[in-house]
């Protein structure tokens, strides 16, 4: 089988719990964009989805490529020809995986209050060696939208039995007063690590980079007039158990944006485009994620695979004397044995670049 040097991907809409994606119709050029139960594109996933009711949908949240005229999931390709894919170390690492999972996140409602499991939780009581810490990257907020914001850790920490009260008669103001609102705007870069309370706001589009998982627990119960099935809510277990995986530190707004928000570093620049870093072991080991503005051309020779998001503008991509189209929206994959890629625009193009792990 002979491996492209870049492999382009196409919508993978899957389906959530809350509604949104409006913004994702847009992207694709659909007729009549609006808000349904497909908020989310999954972009280069080897992750299957959990959404019950829908196991029957075994390919739900894997993404697909064509190779040689046939379209296979990427995780089939990845078992097929790992080495050049994934490259030798990091598939006798982790397996035929990319060991993250990259979403376009497009929010109509505020979600569930939610939480994920950290690795060491993940592994006593989930059989997995991947949590589900996360990051955030900002895009764009809707213009209805004047004071966008997230929940992120317990500013007013509850004790874990009260807590219980409040999820078991599902109080939600006495939920919502264990928050204060964290006021966002696009550019900004944050990580959730795993067992941090949180819930993303109304009206935002991000992309969203974590743990190769679809690990969750939701201790509100209803949103957007649907109402969660018990085994949605605390991942088919008890409300002990869901309880067990919060991080009940008080964390305030304050330290919030001193540690967890992530400031741009410069990594390189080559005319007038620039890489900068924006997530990486500073934060989270679990992945790394940088941000490259072109302007003119610039020459990204990557010792990873990676997976690429235009979030702004538009050029091209060239590879060993091909040129490909990169216009806004655009997701592709970056194999391991591709080397030497350079982006172009004579205006100025934005794309977000996600690395595995060491």
């Amino acid at each position: 089988m002979e491996i492209p040097n870049i492999l382009f991907f196409s919508a993978n809409r899957v389906w959530r719990t809350y509604p949104g994606g409006k913004k994702l119709d847009v992207l694709e050029a659909l007729e009549n964009p609006k808000d349904d139960h497909f908020p989310e594109d999954w972009i280069g996933s080897t992750t299957r989805a959990v959404n019950k009711g829908r196991e029957h949908l075994i390919k739900e949240g894997l993404s697909e490529v064509m190779v040689d005229g046939q379209t296979l999931t990427l995780k089939a390709l990845c078992k097929k020809e790992p080495y050049a894919i994934l490259g030798e170390e990091h598939f006798k690492k982790y397996g035929p995986n990319t060991q993250f999972l990259l979403k376009f996140l497009d929010s109509a409602i505020r979600l569930h209050i939610q939480c994920h499991p950290t690795i060491p939780f993940a592994q006593k009581y989930l059989n997995s060696n991947s949590g589900k810490t996360e990051a955030y990257v900002i895009l764009s907020i809707r213009d209805e939208i004047k004071d966008p914001y997230i929940y992120f850790g317990f500013q007013n920490p509850p004790e874990k039995e009260a807590l219980k009260r409040i999820i078991e008669e599902q109080d939600s103001e006495a939920m919502l007063a264990c928050f204060e609102k964290i006021s966002i705007k696009p550019g900004d870069v944050f990580v959730v690590p795993g067992g941090m309370p949180h819930a993303i706001g109304e009206g935002i589009f991000m992309v969203e980079i974590m743990e190769p998982t679809d690990f969750a627990v939701r201790i509100e119960f209803e949103r957007g007039s649907y109402v969660l099935p018990e085994e949605s809510r605390f991942m088919n277990r008890g409300i002990d158990f869901a309880l067990s995986m919060f991080n009940y530190e008080p964390t305030s707004v304050d330290t919030v944006k001193e540690h967890f928000f992530c400031e741009p570093r410069l990594l390189e620049t080559q005319n007038e485009s620039n890489e900068y870093i924006l997530v990486d072991e500073q934060k989270t080991k679990c992945f790394k994620v940088n941000r490259i503005n072109v302007k003119g051309g610039y020459t990204k020779e990557a010792f990873s695979f990676y997976i690429g998001i235009v979030t702004k503008g538009n050029g091209f991509i060239e590879i060993l004397g091909n040129t490909y189209l990169a216009e806004e929206g655009a997701k592709f994959f970056v194999p391991y044995q591709t080397g030497a890629v350079t982006y172009i625009s004579e205006s100025e193009m934005e794309i977000l670049v996600t690395f595995p792990p060491n």
